[in-house]
């Protein structure tokens, strides 16, 4: 696809030394001749020297030196280079389509209900009462537990579960491993010191455009219900306790614990390995950084980090303090030594 065909499919002003072929799209690392890449993130601004790329998606106003030895290198002037790398992707790479049908080894309950266009793969098993919309794939050995009901365009890799009653709406995607409406840890303690395992009645509801990725597990409560709501992403290995809420187009990354009955709200970022303790509420338009832990609720727009979380700012200065705490503890030490030499 030429180059200038590129920018005209994503929307891109081109500057060009050339209308060049190009074939794909890579890293700015390991990007190739022929190949495009992008800049959206300031700490590789110095790979733009280097980069053999033919081509590469930036934001105006970033100017574009070149090591003498290397070929020119063509401008796609865009304000938010990173997505449009993302449509890029897909200009170049189409990923696997599933021919409706339903393959022999796969179980399907007499009252399930299955919408047209469905691919159904080996080893699926669809309990009674569940409902599943148009378009559907289920990849190989995943489970519809009874009475769930699943919208459209739903895709289920490999060894996804979807357990009973659950809700989940259109364009859903869940990846390898993923459990939605397991048991949620709820146990009460008896006088003999033993756990007496609650039931866990409430579904979990995902709403339209969630993804939730490999392993990662959103419970069912003991009652009322578990939400994750429209456009919320979930990474690797995320537990969304029971009867937490998830707000819209909130993202949780990898690692991220949700203890019972968190609120997040809308449009809020769990970096990797963060959580909260249960029953509290998170402002729309939070940010948590990396293993951060919540141990209180935290208004609207709030950016925090350490454990416990503190404002960010204040996090910044404990950690800088704690960088200098060596130098610190000797020059304490050197002052306790010279108080005592004066008192003699």
């Amino acid at each position: 696809m030429k180059l200038s065909e590129v920018a005209q499919k994503l929307g891109c002003r081109l500057e060009r030394p050339s209308d060049d072929e190009i074939s794909g799209v890579a890293g700015i690392e390991q990007a190739e001749p022929g190949q495009l890449t992008f800049l959206a993130n300031r700490r590789y601004f110095p790979l733009l020297k280097t980069t053999r790329a033919s081509a590469v998606l930036v934001e105006e106003g970033i100017s574009l030196a070149r090591d003498p030895a290397l070929a020119p290198l063509a401008a796609l002037r865009s304000a938010n280079p990173y997505l449009a790398f993302a449509h890029a992707i897909e200009l170049f790479y189409q990923p696997p389509r599933y021919v409706p049908g339903i393959h022999p080894t796969a179980v399907i309950a007499k009252s399930a209900r299955i919408g047209e266009n469905a691919h159904i793969g080996p080893y699926c098993f669809i309990d009674e009462d569940a409902y599943i919309g148009r378009n559907a794939v289920l990849h190989s050995s995943v489970t519809i537990y009874r009475g769930a009901q699943i919208g459209d365009d739903f895709f289920a890799h490999a060894h996804a579960v979807v357990r009973e009653s659950c809700r989940i709406g259109n364009r859903v995607t869940l990846q390898n491993g993923v459990i939605i409406g397991g048991d949620g840890f709820g146990f009460a303690k008896q006088k003999d010191g033993t756990w007496y395992k609650m039931l866990q009645t409430g579904p979990a509801v995902l709403e339209d455009d969630v993804e939730v990725q490999a392993n990662s597990c959103v419970d069912r409560a003991t009652i009322g219900e578990t939400r994750v709501a429209r456009g919320a992403k979930l990474d690797d290995l995320v537990l969304v306790g029971h009867a937490s809420r998830v707000g819209a187009n909130t993202m949780l990354c990898g690692q991220v614990g949700l203890a019972g009955s968190t609120k997040v709200g809308a449009n809020c970022i769990f970096a990797g390995q963060s959580a909260s303790s249960g029953h509290l509420s998170v402002g729309d338009g939070s940010v948590v950084y990396g293993q951060a832990g919540l141990p209180g609720d935290l208004p609207p727009r709030s950016i925090v980090g350490g454990s416990p979380a503190v404002d960010s700012r204040l996090w910044m200065k404990f950690t800088a303090a704690l960088n200098r705490l060596p130098d610190l503890q000797r020059r304490v030490r050197e002052l306790e030594s010279e108080i005592e030499r004066l008192k003699t």
